[in-house]
């Protein structure tokens, strides 16, 4: 079933209004009429079953038939901080994140990555729709959300305040592994994992991220590229602590 997003709750309501793109979408990409019905997911991560009541140029009306809490949202928030890439491949590691559950992509700009974001405002639009249709297609209950770029030392800052529990894969790093963390993590209810560019992180970097608490961890004896480091990180952490 067609499956869009409105940001209020939903409770109390009788009827829901969508707007915005999603309207030329109903109408005219899938061709939706009165009493096709749709699922609409609120701010409050509820599923709600509607039947569209009108639809105009500016916005749909849909009638809500029954409400349900979502269960595809993970029981831990997992937010992805990945070093800027080169071409297309921030679009693919955003777009498969949401698919595994992060709830945030962050792109942070690291001494040695080698691509530039110049419109930072346009690329974050672009990146946000792609988390969009991501959360449609995988049937989440939220939107991710797609930060503009930043620079390391702000993001790293930004992860010491907000999450529990913060991942630093490095390849340098032959000890301690991300199973042994996330096994011996107490119940965290936000994780961040920072991913390092084509080139790896700077040593730097890695310390400064270590005397910011910090867990600097391996995931196994083979190097991966910096698209497939978020998917290979993200799914361990949903394996060990999600709703796998």
């Amino acid at each position: 079933m067609h499956r869009f997003f409105v940001d209020y709750p939903s409770d109390g309501l009788e009827e829901i209004l969508i707007t915005g793109d999603d309207v030329a979408h109903i109408s005219k990409v899938l061709r939706l009429k009165e009493d096709d019905e749709i699922t609409v997911c609120d701010s409050l991560g509820n599923d709600c079953l509607c039947s569209v009541s009108s639809i105009s140029k500016d916005e749909v009306r849909a009638w809500i038939l029954s409400r349900k809490k979502s269960n595809s949202e993970p029981p831990v928030e997992v937010a992805v901080f990945q070093g800027v890439p080169k071409g297309d491949k921030l679009d693919t590691v955003v777009q498969k994140c949401v698919e595994l559950g992060a709830v945030k992509i962050v792109p942070v700009a690291m001494k040695r990555s080698v691509a530039l974001i110049k419109d930072k405002g346009k690329k974050k639009q672009r990146l946000q729709k792609i988390a969009l249709e991501a959360s449609k297609q995988s049937a989440r209950a939220k939107v991710a959300s797609v930060d503009e770029v930043m620079s390391f030392k702000d993001a790293v800052e930004l992860a010491a305040k907000s999450y529990d529990l913060k991942l630093l894969p490095y390849e340098g790093e032959e000890v301690c592994s991300i199973k042994a963390v996330l096994k011996e993590a107490t119940n965290p209810k936000s994780i961040c994992i920072f991913i390092g560019p084509e080139g790896g992180f700077d040593p730097a970097e890695v310390e400064l991220a270590r005397e910011n608490g910090f867990s600097v961890v391996s995931m196994g004896p083979r190097i991966m590229r910096t698209e497939t480091a978020p998917l290979a990180a993200l799914s361990v952490v949903m394996y060990e602590l999600g709703d796998w």
